[in-house]
């Protein structure tokens, strides 16, 4: 069910109409909260995957939070009289902002995740639990968690400075309820609040340059993208769930969610035509969750034109056994015409079991069984076309896989087996360079040359952008119309996120071929099963010839070694020419 279809149910769901006037108001009410809560307990730990199974309880749970929602509003000043504080009224706004945010997990559905926003909002402006948060170490707590969850909704929104308005209302919450209280009850927000600005400090590099996200405005449309040939493939698959996971020690993340599977989650979502390029002075609503500002706002961030976001699983840390069954799970849902993309970062491994060329650590070390994925563990889910995108020094050892697939033929993007030794590159402080060549490319291709965004004039890196973006384009018509490219590729090749995630993965491979300190070393380039074909392209549009202009923007051509025949007097006038296409 769609959050449209959802929210016209929920509408005409009806409030207190339904409610016998004979029973006392505030009766009514704190039977509507036992029934809620109970509701709510038994969805909060339901599984994000398994969607369709569970959206008629799903429904039914926003519909009785709805009701009570229009119940309190409708009967506010009885119920305050009755003895109703603030910070209960917050607390039932915050439940649904949980839901809302919980069911676009499940969904990716942005109606969903915009609706989240709004409620924390009006919490926020209508400080709901501003009454007895220093005299209760209740509220103080419920304050925090809703911070807490306020702050990844404005992660996932990409609406960064409220992330940065709310992150510095944390610290000082978090000082003075030690203050106030034992400060020993707020070690682990302490915690908290070190993990997010942490994750801020890795993500905030390039910040506001471009989205990650899918962008109609930056991207090539759908509808104008070139057709593979149908003499390579009269199939054409689409991007419908994928499944994205890390395991390192140490890593970066918020909560549950880590900087890796993050970008990765960003990367395969539409952004909203509005939301990115709106004006970063505009006022927050002080109007919470009703009137002409939440209609503004949804106006702003939903787009009716684009369509459905793929579905996805984010597990954090996940047992194997777990892994397996929501692989199986999500198989047994994909569509007909769909795909799955499974994308899985993790920084151990170890050696070859019997009849197994390797596995991945996905835990801990010691329990080798229960904590190692090994490439035979994807075997029986290549019966539906699987997508692997492996981030692991042990990577090549899936490719053990297109030898022995049960039905269909495994695409896969895999990562080098070392990483270029260079600080600013190492994964616990900025993630891995892989997975940010596939999801934000020019950035990591700064990272690779030390560079950040306080490094880089805007104009330069604008340029850069420009030149890129046509580079891939002119790549990906050269593999479109390529009678060699295989049909494994060609028929997912239509999907915009693959076709972006493909070629990001071609550009990362070209940089690290032509790289000075690691020339000419296999061990350092990344691996697609099966092998690209080599597109005939003009002069200008080389490999080569894009990145050395792209290296002469930022002054930094002496990082890469070329070919004799890629003359650098023809640098500028190659710019020139690619910038006004």
């Amino acid at each position: 069910m769609s959050s449209q279809q959802m929210q016209m149910q929920m509408q005409n769901s009806g409030g207190s109409s339904s409610i016998s006037s004979n029973i006392p108001v505030s009766e009514v009410f704190w039977t509507l909260v036992d029934k809620a809560d109970k509701k709510f307990s038994k969805i909060r730990d339901l599984p994000f995957y398994q969607r369709s199974r569970h959206d008629t309880y799903f429904y039914k749970v926003f519909k009785v939070y709805t009701q009570l929602w229009k119940f309190q509003q409708e009967n506010r000043q009885k119920l305050i009289e009755a003895g109703l504080r603030r910070w209960e009224i917050g607390e039932i706004a915050s439940r649904i902002g949980q839901l809302y945010f919980g069911q676009y997990m499940r969904t990716s559905d942005a109606n969903y995740l915009s609706e989240s926003y709004i409620f924390y909002e009006a919490i926020l402006t209508r400080e709901y639990f501003k009454e007895g948060l220093f005299q209760d170490v209740n509220i103080a707590n419920k304050q925090l968690r809703f911070l807490a969850r306020f702050i990844m909704v404005c992660l996932v929104l990409n609406r960064r400075e409220m992330v940065q308005q709310l992150v510095n209302q944390l610290k000082v919450l978090v000082d003075e309820c030690k203050r106030t209280f034992q400060e020993s009850d707020f070690k682990e927000w302490k915690l908290v609040v070190q993990e997010i600005v942490r994750f801020l400090k890795a993500d905030t590099a390039f910040i506001n340059i471009r989205p990650l996200r899918y962008s109609l405005v930056l991207d090539s449309h759908p509808d104008t993208l070139p057709h593979v040939a149908a003499a390579i493939t009269k199939r054409h698959l689409k991007l419908q769930d994928a499944v994205l996971s890390s395991f390192h020690p140490n890593e970066v993340k918020y909560s549950e969610l880590t900087i890796d599977t993050f970008r990765m989650l960003q990367c395969l979502e539409w952004e909203p035509s509005g939301s990115f390029f709106q004006s970063s002075s505009s006022k927050l609503s002080q109007n919470g969750a009703t009137g002409t500002s939440r209609i503004s706002y949804i106006q702003d961030i939903a787009d009716p034109t684009l369509p459905a976001n793929p579905r996805k699983a984010v597990l954090y840390r996940p047992s194997l056994t777990h892994f397996i069954a929501v692989l199986a799970t999500i198989c047994e849902e994909l569509p007909s015409d769909g795909i799955l993309l499974v994308y899985l970062s993790a920084s151990g491994y170890c050696g070859s079991a019997q009849n197994e060329s390797g596995c991945i650590h996905f835990g801990p070390r010691g329990d080798r069984g229960s904590n190692c994925i090994y490439p035979s563990d994807f075997l029986p889910f290549t019966r539906r076309p699987l997508l692997l995108v492996i981030d692991n020094d042990n990577s090549k050892a899936f490719k053990d896989i297109a030898e022995a697939e049960k039905g269909e033929s495994v695409a896969m993007l895999l990562s080098p087996s070392c990483s270029p030794a260079l600080s600013d590159c190492s994964h616990n402080s900025n993630g891995s360079l892989f997975t940010m060549f596939l999801t934000a490319p020019l950035q990591a291709f700064c990272m690779l040359l030390g560079l950040s965004g306080t490094d880089i004039d805007l104009d330069p890196f604008n340029k850069a952008e420009m030149l890129l973006s046509s580079s891939l384009n002119n790549w990906g018509l050269a593999l479109a119309t390529s009678d060699t490219l295989n049909p494994v590729w060609g028929q997912i090749f239509g999907d915009p996120f693959i076709r972006r995630l493909l070629l990001r993965f071609i550009f990362c491979q070209a940089v690290l071929t032509l790289y000075a300190p690691v020339y000419n070393d296999n061990k350092f380039l990344p691996t697609c099963v099966p092998s690209l074909p080599t597109p005939v392209l003009p002069p200008s549009y080389s490999y080569q010839s894009v990145i050395l202009n792209l290296a002469s923007m930022f002054g930094a051509t002496k990082h890469f070694i070329f070919s004799e025949d890629v003359l650098p007097e023809n640098i500028q006038t190659n710019i020139m020419n690619q910038l006004t296409l």
